[in-house]
């Protein structure tokens, strides 16, 4: 027996976990939810703990290069300590925040291009952690930032992509360790800009709207014309036609700087 739970410990006849999510379309400060199902191997087993977390992936940079990073920013423990026993299902339902801050994944049902984010499972046996897959979920605009994106769409700008860096974003309110930036590619009426790009940091009330042109790799600079931070509010957003409002920025940028 002792060799069996030896075994175990090591994943040979020890239990499985699996994660099943009620729905994968959330929204930023919404809940995902669902249930994880352990089953017990061969040898009852002593469960340490199990939880539950929301994962990224994220560019990191440093030292000439990019790299990409799992980066956990949400975790919920679910339950104490408990034994399995062989063979025995045992059933957890959880209920997870979505942080405002959590990047969008899907736009307009159209998934973006290296956007990896989901719910990850942990699962504490004998001093060991086992890990599960991650299992994704899609993560819907906010209606007050459909708004800014339709805005662009209005204006003829195209996605070109979309990523995750970890960071911070000077000014912002933001709290999680890494920001999404979606960039466009501009229409002909805005001749000699590059692209432009754009990131949300939002709370419970409003959000912060950070675009810039012609960014710098990893810069965020204040001091530059290219920059601009606005605020809009979550629930009060309508009263603004935002297409006329970008365009006159974007106009105004590019006058000083006689890109148009």
């Amino acid at each position: 027996m002792g060799f069996k739970k030896l075994l175990a410990s090591l994943g040979a006849g020890g239990a499985s976990v699996e994660t099943v999510l009620a729905e994968v379309n959330v929204v930023p400060g919404g809940v995902v939810q669902g249930e994880v199902r352990i089953q017990g191997g061969s040898v009852d087993q002593e469960i340490e703990g199990l939880s539950v977390g929301l994962q990224a992936r994220v560019e990191v940079e440093g030292n000439d290069q990019e790299t990409k990073q799992d980066i956990e920013f949400t975790k919920v423990r679910l339950g104490g300590a408990f034994t399995l026993q062989a063979n025995q299902v045992h059933a957890v339902q959880f209920t997870l925040e979505i942080p405002w801050e959590t990047p969008v994944t899907s736009i307009d049902g159209q998934q973006l291009r290296g956007m990896n984010i989901g719910v990850t499972t942990e699962l504490e046996i004998a001093r060991a952690v086992d890990s599960s897959d991650l299992d994704p979920i899609n993560v819907h605009p906010l209606p007050a930032q459909q708004a800014i994106l339709d805005a662009f769409i209005q204006l003829g700008f195209r996605f070109k992509s979309a990523d995750m860096e970890r960071g911070h974003i000077r000014g912002t309110r933001q709290k999680l360790p890494f920001y999404q930036e979606v960039e466009f590619y501009p229409p002909q009426q805005y001749r000699g800009l590059n692209q432009v790009e754009l990131s949300f940091v939002a709370d419970d009330r409003e959000m912060d709207v950070v675009l810039e042109m012609d960014k710098k790799p990893g810069l965020f600079s204040e001091g530059s014309d290219s920059f601009r931070s606005f605020q809009v509010g979550l629930h009060d957003f309508q009263g603004t036609d935002w297409a006329a409002y970008l365009n006159e920025w974007l106009s105004q940028v590019g006058s000083k700087r006689n890109w148009f």
